[in-house]
């Protein structure tokens, strides 16, 4: 038996669109990981999107490779990256702030936060590149819902203080602060960045128990939530108050936290908090790395 290669034919198939492809989300094994070696008390990442295959427009002044020999020019071409993902986080807020002008920055960074998913389309936990399960530490609050972000119900807002606050604790000095005021501020005595209003809770190292604070604005109608806790293994986490009753738009309150180690161990613990009204779910994850006793 021989081949015939005298006359060889080939058969370029038409591509289709494949969906309702499951498990996804998932999280690309390139994807930039905790944790925030900067100032480890925030975690990071912030959020994930869509950033895997993702058709965008491309420059046709330079060729799909930059190769010089490469004479092709693209409208549009396939790239996978956080330069594909954080487009999509840009558009959410863009219609964010058209829907709500009056959100600030950090109003909008938290309503896209505590309404994401960390679970994909089959109900389970996301995974992460190597087919475990993803944590925190590579999805931070979660996968974006644009839908669900528009209407969260409650936010952690920050005022100018707060960033101020924040400058005085990393160690920058009056000439520096003073760039971004605009004028003199005094430094107060006594900050615990721990108690910095942000969507998520990290602790980089527990000794035996800690508490902080957080105050939510309520962005939608009144209400009364309820907070319920995801809490791991070796740990007991409380909160107080527990529930929280908002009568007006723009009504903020606070609550403590208290995380205290009852269990001693090494290996980073990931819980989560859930303020619920029974329609809107605010979810924050709780990060604490390195129990030690």
């Amino acid at each position: 038996m021989c081949l015939d290669n005298r006359n060889p034919l080939g058969y370029i198939h038409p591509p289709t669109t494949e969906l309702q492809v499951k498990p996804a989300p998932c999280m690309a094994a390139f994807s930039s990981r905790g944790p925030n070696t900067v100032t480890p008390q925030i975690l990071k990442p912030d959020i994930t999107a869509p950033g895997v295959n993702i058709i965008a427009a491309y420059s046709e002044g330079v060729s799909p490779t930059d190769m010089g020999f490469d004479k092709r020019r693209v409208p549009f071409i396939t790239m996978s990256g956080t330069s594909m993902s954080c487009p999509h986080v840009a558009g959410v807020v863009g219609l964010l702030k058209t829907l709500h002008p009056d959100w600030s920055p950090a109003a909008i960074k938290s309503a896209i936060m505590t309404s994401a998913r960390t679970r994909d389309n089959t109900g389970k936990p996301m995974l992460d590149g190597n087919n475990v399960k993803a944590t925190p530490f590579a999805y931070g609050s979660g996968h974006i819902r644009p839908n669900r972000a528009m209407d969260p119900g409650l936010v952690y807002d920050l005022s100018i203080n707060d960033y101020l606050n924040f400058l005085c604790v990393s160690g920058y000095n009056q000439s520096q602060i003073q760039m971004f005021s605009g004028a003199h501020y005094r430094c107060p005595d006594i900050i615990n960045i721990l108690d910095f209003n942000y969507p998520t809770i990290t602790i980089p190292k527990l000794y035996g128990s800690v508490s902080l604070t957080r105050r939510v604005k309520n962005v939608g109608p009144p209400g009364t939530y309820t907070a319920s806790l995801k809490v791991p293994a070796g740990l007991s986490i409380s909160v107080q108050p527990n529930v929280l009753k908002f009568d007006n738009i723009g009504e903020e309150k606070s609550f403590k936290l208290t995380v205290e180690i009852t269990r001693q161990g090494v290996a980073t613990a990931f819980g989560g908090i859930t303020w619920s009204d029974g329609k809107h779910q605010v979810r924050s994850p709780i990060v604490v790395g390195g129990v030690r006793g």
